[in-house]
C-alpha cells in the first residue's frame, strides 16, 4: 500500500514522529508502515530551539538515512526554509521521501495563504508524486483560530495541490468534525488526550501524528532511569543493548 492509500484505510493512519535513526528503527520494529519526523525533536537534539529554520541541513541528512528504511517516510520541513517557492521546491526535491509537512507560518506568525499556496504549487510541480501535507497553524498559534479562517486557508492549499491538511492544536470534537466535513483532503491532527483513534475516525480524521510527544517522553524516561540508578529505585525496563545494536547493524549494512 502506498503512502497516499494509507490515508484511506479503515482507521486513521497513526504516524509516529522520529528525531533520529535510532528512534525511527524502534518505530519500524514496532510495526509502523510509515514514519514521520519532528522538527522539535531534531532541533532539540542539536541543542537548538524549534523553528527559525534551524533544522534545514539536519533534515536533509536524516531524510537520506531514513529513506533506506522499508517504510514510507514523511519529513517535517517547517516552512520550507525559504520564502521563495522555487527555493522551497528545490530543497524538497533533495529529500527523496514519500511525503512532507510544510507549515503556513514563519517566526511564529501566519504568512499569507497565497504565499503558502505558492510554495505548495511549486513543490507539486517539481515533485508531483510527493504527498504534501499542508499545515494550517491557526489553532497552533492562536491566530485566526476559527473554523472559517482555517477552512479558507485549507481550501486554498488543496486548490494549489496539497494532498492532505494538518491542523495541529485543533482538539474540540465539534471543530474537528466541521474541519473534516469541509476539507476535501485527508485531515491530519495531533494525538489528542481523551480522544481515541476510533473516536477521531468517527469525527472524520484520517491521520493522527504523535508530533514531539515520543521525543519528550523519551527525555523524561532517560531522566527517570538515571534518577532511579542514583536513588536506588527500581530501574525501568529497556530494550537490550544487543537488540538495538542489531537494528543499527542491519541499517548500516
Amino acid at each position: 500500500m502506498d503512502f497516499r492509500e494509507l490515508h484511506h484505510g479503515d482507521r486513521p493512519l497513526v504516524l509516529p514522529n522520529a528525531w533520529d535513526v535510532g528512534s525511527a528503527l524502534a518505530f519500524l520494529d514496532a510495526g509502523f508502515a510509515a514514519i514521520g519526523t519532528t522538527s522539535f525533536g531534531v532541533a532539540s537534539s542539536l541543542g537548538r530551539p524549534d523553528g527559525g529554520r534551524s533544522t534545514r541541513e539536519a533534515n536533509l541528512s536524516l531524510a537520506r538515512a531514513l529513506s533506506r528504511l522499508p517504510c514510507h517516510v514523511s519529513v517535517d520541513v517547517e516552512d520550507g526554509y525559504a520564502d521563495e517557492p522555487d527555493q522551497v521546491a528545490a530543497y524538497v526535491a533533495e529529500l527523496g521521501v514519500a511525503g512532507i509537512n510544510i507549515e503556513d507560518s514563519t517566526g511564529e506568525r501566519l504568512i499569507s495563504p497565497d504565499a503558502h499556496a505558492a510554495k505548495v504549487a511549486a513543490i507539486k510541480a517539481r515533485c508531483p508524486g510527493l504527498f504534501v501535507n499542508a499545515r494550517v497553524d491557526t489553532y497552533w498559534l492562536g491566530q485566526d483560530a476559527t473554523v472559517e479562517a482555517t477552512l479558507e486557508r485549507a481550501a486554498r492549499y488543496v486548490q494549489a495541490g496539497a494532498d492532505g491538511v494538518f491542523v495541529p492544536g485543533a482538539s474540540e470534537p465539534s471543530v474537528l468534525r466541521a474541519l473534516a466535513g469541509a476539507v476535501v483532503a485527508p485531515l491530519n491532527v495531533l494525538a489528542i488526550p481523551g480522544l481515541s483513534i476510533g473516536e477521531l475516525a468517527e469525527l472524520g480524521v484520517r491521520r493522527v501524528s504523535t508530533g514531539s510527544l515520543p521525543y519528550r517522553a523519551a527525555i523524561d524516561a532517560a531522566a527517570e532511569a538515571a534518577g532511579a540508578v542514583r536513588d536506588g529505585r527500581a530501574v525501568p525496563g529497556a530494550t537490550p543493548y544487543a537488540r538495538m545494536q542489531e537494528r543499527l547493524l542491519r541499517h548500516a549494512s
